[in-house]
C-alpha cells in the first residue's frame, strides 16, 4: 500500500482525524501531523484549523459538562474531587494566566476546563480565552512538527519521507492500542476504589 497517495486522496478523512483526536488531548499527534505537512502528505493552514477547531471544541465542551454537571458528577466521583481542586487553585492564583496555559500542561487539560465549568468564570470569557490558548496551542505543535519535518527532509530526501510514513502508522497503532489499555486499567481502578459513604 502507497501511504503516501492514500493519505494524498483521502486528506479529508486525515484533518477530520486530527480535529477528533485534539478534541481529546493529541499533542504528539500533532507533533507528527505536522511532520507529514513538511513532507507534503497534508496541507499545514488545513492541518492548523483542523487542529485548533478541535482542541477549542474540546474544552469548550468539557466547560459546558462542568457547567451543567458538574456538581452531580462529584458526588457521584469523589476521585474527580482533588484534580478539581487542584485546578481551582490554579484558577485562584494565576486566573487568565491558568486558562491561557492549562491545556499545555500534559494530564490536567480535560480535568482543567471541566473545572472550570464548576467555577465563577463567565462562559463568554472562558470561550474567548479558550479560542486563544487553543490558536496557540495548535500553532505551537503544528509549527514544531512542520519545522523537523521539514528540517529532517532537506537532510535525508525521500528517506525522511518514507520514515515519516513509518512512523504516523506505529504512531497510530500505538494511540489506538495505549487508548484502550489506559481505558481498561481506569475501570479496573474503579472498581478496587473502596466506596465513599454520603455525609449525613
Amino acid at each position: 500500500m502507497d501511504f503516501h497517495q492514500f493519505i494524498l486522496e483521502h486528506g479529508t478523512l486525515s484533518y477530520l482525524v486530527t480535529f477528533a483526536w485534539t478534541f481529546f488531548e493529541g499533542e504528539t499527534f500533532v507533533i507528527f501531523a505536522g511532520f507529514a505537512a513538511a513532507q507534503g502528505l497534508l496541507a499545514w493552514p488545513l492541518l492548523l484549523i483542523a487542529a485548533w477547531l478541535g482542541s477549542f471544541a474540546g474544552d469548550q465542551t468539557y466547560f459546558w459538562i462542568g457547567r451543567h454537571f458538574g456538581v452531580r458528577l462529584l458526588a457521584r466521583q469523589p476521585l474527580w474531587r482533588e484534580r478539581v481542586d487542584r485546578a481551582l487553585a490554579w484558577l485562584d492564583r494565576y486566573d487568565a494566566g491558568f486558562i491561557l496555559t492549562f491545556r499545555f500542561i500534559y494530564g490536567v487539560r480535560n480535568f482543567s476546563s471541566f473545572a472550570l465549568g464548576v467555577s465563577h468564570v463567565h462562559w463568554r470569557r472562558f470561550m474567548v480565552l479558550n479560542f486563544i490558548a487553543a490558536g496557540l496551542w495548535a500553532a505551537l505543535f503544528v509549527s514544531a512538527g512542520y519545522v523537523c519535518g521539514h528540517t529532517l527532509g532537506r537532510m535525508l530526501g525521500e528517506i525522511a519521507q518514507r520514515f515519516s510514513q513509518s512512523l504516523l502508522i506505529i504512531f497510530a497503532l500505538v494511540l489506538i492500542i495505549g487508548h484502550f489499555v489506559h481505558r481498561l486499567h481506569r475501570r479496573r481502578r474503579r472498581k478496587l476504589a473502596p466506596v465513599v459513604p454520603p455525609s449525613a
